[in-house]
């Protein structure tokens, strides 16, 4: 009978305890307790070895090689598991019929309340490249993978935090990771911190190491897979043209916020001209009133209304760039979010003409409706750089902003019409051929209540979500690989 062995960190917490007890049957050989501060006692045919840092890649690596059987359940760290009925039998089956060389699958949220909830995860594509992408609680690796990964992809660098993800990559290429979508084990709750916290754990200061570290595995793996892009851009020359500027407002049912979004447009000093474009996705509370009244005091407020009742936020940016209205830079302002200041449009403006980009994107706060500042704050996307920005955006889940294109190029490369990732899908698009600008500090207030689409985003939504931008990713990188081979 086929064989597993076990990774399980060790931790001073009643979790390793009770992950320990859930470990003690089953198509077990071993089960390997990295510590970083060593057991008390272990039971028999537990075996403790000392690391320095299970995250980093040459510790992990010494921790699998320890293992001996055909496939490594990894527990992954800070998570107190129940494994489901038959559960390590199932993975086992899977992974032996398949020859993958990782297999995960759905799991349970437990609560302290005995509540269980379903939690879905989602399947894994060439573009499963950001680096907290959801495992669940564990996993399982084939040892050949493992093998494969040290005879051809060089093993793992001297990584502090990103061991796993360069393993999970560098297995990917030349082996399946396969979902199973079974609930095959419980992961208890962990009800301090939130999914839409954590989204922005990325961008917090301390992390910044760690992200360095983890954009130099993303990038080496686009080496390995052919979809690394030197940093040779197409420079466009728009000084001759007009230096119109429309700012575009898409809109539905925002009878609350949509006044304010407008005022701040309107509220802008600039050196040329500009206009506000709203586009009113068939709104049924009292936004096209709110937008009427607007446009009758100020001429610069383009009120406009769709044939089509299918668009969707993309959608409706196709409508409002492919008006003759539309100027030569086209500026987001969400119909819940405010500019940080009268000179905002200015300032990104002045940044097109100083670099010839595609796109200026900024840096913005998050509020609440009263434009108090809330978690995380500043979100300023200073992981981009000009050398690598456009490589490392297909690991990162966001561009930051207000976002702002040269409209020319948007009426090529138009919107995909969706409610979500549709400004990502043309970042990513323009990001292949041209520079993107950056403006570092916060231009723009992000709103957030309860009434807007970011709030309390459910599993299944969020799910829908990531899985939309991995299959961007995918697409992209498809699109990239074929670029590089047609310069050969």
């Amino acid at each position: 009978m086929t064989r597993i062995d076990v990774v399980l960190p060790y931790g001073q917490t009643p979790d390793f305890e009770w992950n320990l007890r859930q470990l003690n049957s089953g198509p077990i050989d071993s089960i390997i307790v990295p510590y970083t501060q060593k057991p008390q006692s272990l039971p028999e045919g537990v075996h403790a070895l000392p690391v320095d840092n299970l995250s980093g890649g040459v510790d992990l690596m010494a921790v699998l090689e320890r293992c001996k059987a055909d496939f490594i359940l990894m527990v992954f760290p800070g998570q107190r598991i129940r494994l489901g009925s038959r559960a390590l039998e199932r993975f086992l089956e899977v992974a032996c019929d398949t020859g993958a060389g990782l297999v995960y699958s759905d799991y349970y949220e437990e609560s302290k309340d005995g509540a269980i909830v379903e939690h879905p995860v989602i399947d894994y594509q060439l573009g499963s490249l950001r680096d907290d992408f959801d495992f669940g609680p564990l996993a399982i690796l084939s040892r050949h993978s493992i093998d494969h990964v040290v005879n051809y992809h060089s093993g793992l660098d001297q990584g502090k935090g990103s061991g796993f993800y360069n393993l999970r990559l560098k297995i990917s290429i030349d082996s399946k990771i396969i979902r199973l979508p079974e609930y095959l084990c419980s992961r208890f709750a962990d009800p301090e911190k939130n999914r839409g916290e954590r989204l922005f754990d990325y961008l917090r200061p301390e992390s910044r190491e760690n992200q360095i570290e983890m954009e130099k595995v993303l990038t080496g793996h686009l080496r390995r897979i052919g979809a690394f892009l030197e940093p040779r851009f197409e420079r466009l020359r728009y000084r001759d043209l007009p230096q119109t500027t429309s700012v575009i407002i898409p809109v539905k049912n925002r009878e609350r916020t949509v006044g304010d979004a407008v005022n701040s447009a309107l509220a802008q000093e600039t050196r040329f001209d500009f206009n506000v474009i709203v586009v009113d996705n068939h709104s049924a509370d009292r936004t096209p009133e709110i937008l009427q009244k607007l446009a009758m005091e100020d001429s610069r407020l383009i009120h406009l209304l769709p044939s089509r009742k299918d668009l969707l936020i993309g959608g409706c940016w196709n409508e409002a760039i492919n008006s003759p209205k539309c100027g030569t830079f086209a500026v987001q302002l969400d119909s819940d979010d405010l500019y940080a200041y009268t000179s905002a449009l200015q300032r990104i403006v002045d940044k097109f003409n100083d670099g010839g980009y595609a796109m200026v994107v900024g840096a913005y706060r998050t509020t609440d409706i009263n434009q108090k500042e809330i978690p995380p704050g500043i979100v300023d996307h200073r992981e981009w750089t000009r050398k690598n920005g456009h490589n490392n955006l297909l690991r990162v889940n966001g561009m930051g902003a207000p976002r702002a294109f040269y409209t020319p190029l948007l009426r090529k490369h138009p919107f995909p019409n969706v409610s979500y990732g549709e400004d990502y899908a043309v970042a990513l698009r323009l990001s292949r051929h041209y520079e993107i600008g950056r403006i570092f500090d916060p231009i723009y207030t992000c709103r957030r209540w309860e009434g807007n689409s970011d709030a309390g985003l459910s599993v299944e939504f969020r799910n829908r979500y990531d899985a939309y931008k991995d299959r961007l990713r995918t697409l992209e990188i498809l699109a990239r690989q074929k670029l590089n081979r047609e310069k050969r």
